[in-house]
């Protein structure tokens, strides 16, 4: 399900459980995406790429400029309004020939958030196919209970846990095609999942997990990412200050002078 229009996405994602956006972000800025992956893999070698996870975004002036585009968040605003703040962020990058499978799942299973209003975005970086593992969703779970993620240690994936997978239909998966640039966004509820990367191509993605600022995370040690981005504070969580660019520290970008 793919949407250019604003006054047709609400009914898609409602309906479907999820929907594309395509070129949202411009090649210049998405070939700094991808190199700022590389940066991070470099300096974070004992890491999998598929965990480059939400505790690293603190301290990135990069990451930080990366989720608070103001063309990522006028899509977030569509679903959960103008006030805006970043609960998670991160990148599932799957490497070639071995990158790991994530597990059919629901997010909100996961997530300590009161209420569930939640949406992510997740940002295609390269090419994302059935060949390199891209997402695939059920369409329409997302009136599904949120169910119980067991862990799993019988297949090795990015999450290491999964839903009972005997209430997954496989026979309706839908696979997410993406190329750099596009957007798709999904509902807290909605099973999805993805294959391993057994192509010759790597798949690099980023998800960001938007909130309303009436949600409140009722863990406090997930708030190591959040940031208020944009509208109201309802004063309900504790957010980060925007981090400052430190030549040699941090990867350079254009603009990173404005974030010194």
């Amino acid at each position: 399900m793919t949407s250019t229009h604003t006054e047709c996405t609400r009914d898609v994602y409602d309906r479907e459980g999820y929907v594309v956006f395509r070129n949202v972000l411009d090649a210049e800025l998405i070939a700094q995406v991808d190199a700022h992956v590389n940066w991070l893999r470099a300096k974070h070698p004992d890491l999998r790429p598929e965990n480059l996870g939400h505790w690293l975004v603190k301290e990135d002036p990069f990451w930080v400029r990366l989720v608070s585009d103001d063309r990522l968040l006028d899509i977030a605003e569509q679903f959960i309004g103008p006030d805006i703040a970043l609960f998670a962020s991160h990148y599932i990058c799957k490497p070639p020939k071995d990158g790991m499978p994530v597990l059919w799942h629901q997010d909100g299973s996961y997530w300590p958030l009161e209420p569930m209003e939640v949406v992510t975005l997740w940002l295609s970086v390269s090419e994302s196919t059935p060949e390199n593992g891209c997402m695939r969703v059920i369409p329409r779970t997302q009136h599904t209970g949120l169910q119980e993620m067991k862990k799993r240690e019988d297949v090795a994936s990015v999450l290491g846990s999964g839903m009972d997978e005997s209430l997954v239909d496989v026979s309706q998966a839908v696979d997410i095609v993406m190329q750099p640039g596009d957007v798709s966004v999904h509902h807290p509820k909605v099973i999805h999942g993805s294959e391993g990367n057994t192509s010759s191509r790597w798949r690099k993605g980023l998800t960001i997990r938007y909130i309303p600022t009436t949600t409140r995370i009722t863990d406090v040690k997930k708030h190591v990412s959040a940031f208020h981005l944009r509208g109201k504070d309802a004063g309900l969580n504790e957010y980060n200050e925007f981090p400052k660019y430190v030549a040699g520290a941090h990867m350079p970008f254009r603009g990173c002078e404005t974030w010194a």
